[in-house]
């Protein structure tokens, strides 16, 4: 390789670094529950976890082409509905006009056609829900995450 162009390539391999810990700091200060993994398994080498009992556990992680996906599992759906219905308002996930917090147990999927990004919930019969959100912009994932926060914070005690 020429060495102007390894120059070129190791100044983006560090500008894409950069961006990594960006990325997971923006995740992070949105919903400061997540902490990130010492060795990442599965596809993304940034990859967060976090754990609280009663509000739910979950991953968090930036894959090579900079999207981000959430697997959120026993999360209150009102605290994902609430969430959902500020960042994207009722009825997006064609879950009816109680919005997610009222909706029946079920499936709710979601693709968005223009950036690929894919919304999977799925409720369960115990009022907790499990969230997928895959592929999002770093802008978007961190505006769900900083909504769910908010959400959950409202429900914890005093």
């Amino acid at each position: 390789m020429q060495p102007h162009v390894m120059k070129a390539l190791q100044d983006w391999r560090a500008a894409w670094t950069v961006h990594e810990r960006a990325a997971q700091d923006a995740m992070g200060a949105a919903f400061p529950a997540l902490n990130p993994t010492v060795a990442p398994t599965g596809c993304c080498d940034v990859q967060m976890r976090w754990e609280s009992p009663g509000e739910g556990s979950g991953t968090a992680c930036l894959d090579d082409h900079g999207r981000a996906t959430i697997q959120f599992e026993d999360v209150p759906k009102e605290a994902v509905g609430q969430a959902l219905a500020k960042v994207f308002g009722p009825g997006w996930f064609e879950e009816g006009s109680g919005g997610l917090a009222e909706a029946q147990p079920g499936k709710y999927c979601w693709e968005d056609d223009s950036t690929y990004a894919e919304y999977e919930i799925d409720i369960g019969k115990d009022g907790l829900a499990a969230v997928a959100i895959s592929y999002v912009k770093i802008e978007d994932i961190v505006t769900i995450l900083d909504a769910l926060e908010t959400a959950l914070n409202e429900g914890r005690p005093i």
